[in-house]
């Protein structure tokens, strides 16, 4: 019998029959090992346990201790569940696909009647009866034609047209949850029995053309979570009850910031209230570029098809722009335009004005510009994603030798400015070079080796993700953690060596030749809109002081004190704070509580108490207490707080 090699994380060795199961092999160093086993590691692939092993190998097994990959076979063996269970109760419904997503998973399926709140709670009893039941989990291999003739006697359809759409020849992977079958790469876990029955739950029903197609028939999709224990499960839903009462959307409502409509799908209407934030925010990002040294521009938003064209953004981008026909005087034919989906081809323009030396390198650009990109009315999630925003965006022109030192002091300037935003915990990720690219490989290893090391001098806890750059360089993207724990990528810097060569971006070297500068693609906030919705959320509204679009309103007790009210407001206003007065005819309490759910940071009540003494009583949002100042040492003290992170008032 054929032997073959393994390799044990340890480096120690073993040899085995060809065709040996990770099981065998756990089985083989402990029972103990082979009854906690839930799959394996051969070669860097995420492997069944009950797959042959064919070749000399690399091996680890992974036990529930594992989290990433735990998780992983929990919520696809839940999708397996879940489906099992709706065709147990539903005999009739036809199932699709159910993959893992973040946190859980989703299923689709085909069903006349839409599934109620109550349907889920009877899914979830069924799924809890399987899991009892502790099924044995197994898997098979067979060829394309009995997996359709099997399908088609199931009638199954959506199954069939799966696997005709599937490309090669090569043979199917068939797995079985007890007696309930389906179509699946795996790897699944040993039995149903390993699933934790207290740690899932499903929370919502959408609707979902089938393949993402919305010709083709629309099916319900039910999605669910799921974890290794109650705990982090009660964890997760008590994150989601508290992101809902954070939510941008229902706040923007209360603080009277913004609102959208159907008549501009995708576009934000700001308030003044919502553009007095976007204004204090875009400003102080403004101070922070012309401190570390970028100029401003400002490019056009409509622009001709034909630079979409060079810059090949037309080829790749086409069905994500918004396209402008113009019947121009005197032309046979409409000249075609479109809003610019992104500001990049539109900055190498500003760059090619004239020649540049090596001198004049670094040379950073930056726009906040106004960028429109289509995208499906189902994707659109208030502030989130929209058609419509703004980037904090900016291009660097340098050379080769010059990325290393740019790429660090982008790192430190961002790492700064999220400091000062309230965000102390982000995360890096390397994305290196993808199978499809352009440039030479002595090309993509400077430009790798460059943003590694300039990520190293700051921290060491980066993780690369292999094939995952842009066609035209490496990236590295930033992501942040809010106050509840959410991740958000916002923060990018990108090395392009395409885009300069095919919109002929040049500079004069020390040599006197011409060279192709470098192209340094950067975002600090992203989007404007999402970054505004995520500073909402991560302070639930109450935003800092400087931020706040209301920040003092001045609350009269009594009818007497409305000109003393008055009189605060406007040396409130002279110190540069936005203040406001509230004079109605209603009781103080009742107007603390209105200005607290509108979540403005002060509320100064004046009576005429207040008025003989010509001081102010001062309310701070969340905080029962109240003080009592002089009104010179109050608004003193409140100029202080109002004034911007990087410590330069508001312009």
């Amino acid at each position: 019998m054929t032997q073959i090699s393994l390799t044990f994380p340890d480096g120690n060795k073993r040899d085995y029959a060809k065709g040996v199961t990770a099981t065998e092999v756990a089985q083989s160093i402990a029972p103990s090992l082979a009854k906690a086993a839930i799959s394996a590691c051969v070669d860097g692939r995420h492997w069944d346990l009950q797959w042959p092993i064919e070749a000399d190998s690399q091996i680890a097994i992974y036990t529930m201790k594992d989290d990433a990959q735990a998780l992983e076979l929990i919520r696809h063996d839940f999708a397996h569940v879940m489906a099992r269970a709706v065709q147990k109760l539903w005999p009739e419904v036809k199932v699709t696909i159910g993959p893992v997503v973040e946190n859980g998973w989703y299923y689709d399926f085909d069903r006349e009647e839409p599934f109620t709140p109550e349907d889920l709670g009877a899914i979830e009893k069924e799924m809890r009866a399987i899991i009892a039941e502790r099924d044995p989990v197994k898997t098979e291999v067979w060829d394309r034609s009995r997996a359709i003739a099997h399908y088609v006697a199931k009638n199954e359809p959506f199954k069939v047209e799966l696997i005709e759409a599937i490309p090669g020849d090569e043979p199917l992977r068939m797995y079985w949850h007890g007696h309930w079958q389906d179509l699946c790469r795996g790897p699944h876990l040993q039995h149903t029995g390993q699933l934790p029955a207290d740690a899932f739950k499903l929370m919502s029903v959408a609707g979902a053309y089938w393949r993402g197609d919305h010709t083709k028939k629309q099916l319900q999709r039910i999605y669910g979570v799921g974890f290794k224990n109650r705990d982090d499960l009660k964890a997760h839903l008590t994150m989601l009850e508290e992101a809902a009462k954070r939510d941008h959307r229902k706040l923007g409502r209360e603080m009277e910031l913004f609102h959208m409509q159907e008549e501009a799908p995708g576009m934000v209407f700001w308030h003044p209230n919502g553009w007095t934030v976007y204004s204090a925010l875009q400003d102080y990002m403004r101070r922070r570029l012309d401190r570390a040294g970028y100029k401003e521009i400002k490019t056009p938003q409509v622009v001709d098809r034909v630079l979409w064209e060079r810059s090949g953004h037309w080829e790749a981008y086409r069905e994500n722009m918004f396209i402008v026909e113009v019947d121009e005087e005197g032309a046979k034919e409409k000249r075609i335009n479109a809003l610019k989906p992104m500001n990049c081809p539109c900055h190498v323009q500003v760059y090619n004005q004239g020649l540049k030396s090596y001198r004049d390198l670094p040379l950073r650009l930056a726009e906040f510009g106004s960028c429109h990109r289509y995208e499906s009315s189902g994707s659109m999630h208030g502030l989130m994603r929209v058609r419509g925003f703004v980037q904090d965006d900016a291009h660097i022109f340098c050379t080769e030798d010059q990325i290393e030192a740019e790429c660090a002091g982008f790192i430190d300037l961002l790492s700064s400015v999220y400091a000062d935003l309230g965000f102390t915990k982000f995360d890096i990720k390397l994305s290196t070079r993808p199978e499809v690219r352009v440039g030479s490989d002595e090309i993509w290893d400077k430009a790798e080796a460059a943003l590694e090391s300039a990520v190293r001098k700051v921290r060491n806890d980066y993780v690369i993700d292999p094939g995952e750059g842009a066609f035209y360089g490496p990236k590295l993207d930033f992501k942040l953690t809010d106050a509840i724990g959410r991740e958000w990528q916002c923060g990018t810097f990108q090395a392009d060596f395409n885009l300069p060569v095919r919109l002929g971006a040049e500079y004069v070297g020390e040599d006197g030749a011409k060279h192709r500068p470098v192209m340094l693609h950067r975002a600090i906030l992203g989007s404007f809109e999402r970054f505004l919705g995520i500073l909402i959320e991560n302070y639930a509204g109450k935003l800092p002081f400087w931020l706040a679009p209301r920040q003092v309103v001045v609350a009269s007790i009594v009818s007497d004190a409305d000109d003393y009210v008055h009189e605060v407001v406007a040396a409130l206003r002279d110190a540069g704070l936005r203040a406001e007065a509230d004079t109605r005819n209603e009781k103080i309490n009742y107007k603390v509580r209105e200005h607290s759910v509108g979540k403005v940071p002060v509320i100064l009540a004046v009576g005429m108490k207040e008025v003989a003494e010509r001081t102010v009583s001062i309310r701070r949002l969340g905080e029962t207490r109240t003080e009592t100042a002089g009104l010179a040492e109050a608004v003193a003290a409140l100029a202080g707080d109002a004034t911007p992170p990087d410590g330069l008032a508001r312009k």
